[in-house]
């Protein structure tokens, strides 16, 4: 397995058909999923490469892949086509999205028991030899272990302060938040009690 984007053969067959239109107007595809249900709904994650996606750019994707989709005709009957962001606790589904969040709190899922668990929080720390690396705490202390990436069957972040802040200053930085359009915030950092 070369990413987590999709999880089935239908996943991949509608991937093939929606990545080249996504990225051809300069996106990525970090997810695509079919849920079933009474009606299917096709769940496609976005993002730019850089990141910092925005509602415009969903509405554009949506448009392209909607009209794709119309053509190709790939799943039967009617469904919803929902197309959004990562979102702050993003899915890690591209071995270079565990270098990308080094240094950040992520749970990871594996296909198959190691060391009598599937499951692991913990620290990222990039990766190494086809390998992710995320340092977890064993009995009140750190141990990095590595996990080849064929191995995961889930991987997200973990919403954290540290992670919100870091999403508000990058779009801060990028112009994308204009501090004027907003009251004062007052903290309750040096205040006095009564």
């Amino acid at each position: 397995m070369t990413d987590l984007v999709v999880k089935t053969a239908i996943d991949r067959r509608l991937a093939e058909i929606v990545r080249p239109v996504i990225e051809d107007l300069g996106f990525e595809l970090v997810r695509l999923r079919l849920m079933g249900g009474n009606t299917n709904t096709l769940q496609i994650m976005s993002d730019k490469p850089e990141g910092g996606i925005e509602v415009d750019d969903l509405a554009e994707i949506t448009t392209a892949v909607s009209a794709t989709l119309d053509v190709e005709d790939p799943i039967d009957g009617e469904y919803t086509l929902e197309v959004s962001s990562p979102g702050i606790d993003r899915p890690l589904t591209r071995f270079k999205d565990f270098d990308a969040w080094d240094g950040y709190l992520a749970k990871i899922e594996t296909s198959e028991l190691i060391d009598g668990r599937k499951r692991f929080k913990g620290t990222l720390q990039g990766t190494e030899n086809g390998e992710v690396l995320i340092e977890i705490e064993e009995n009140g202390e750190p141990v990095m272990i590595g996990l080849t990436f064929d191995l995961l069957a889930e991987a997200k972040l973990v919403l954290t302060d540290e992670l919100i802040a870091e999403m508000l200053k990058a779009r801060k930085d990028a112009g994308l938040i204009d501090e004027t359009q907003y009251d004062e915030v007052i903290t309750d950092e040096g205040s006095e009690e009564e």
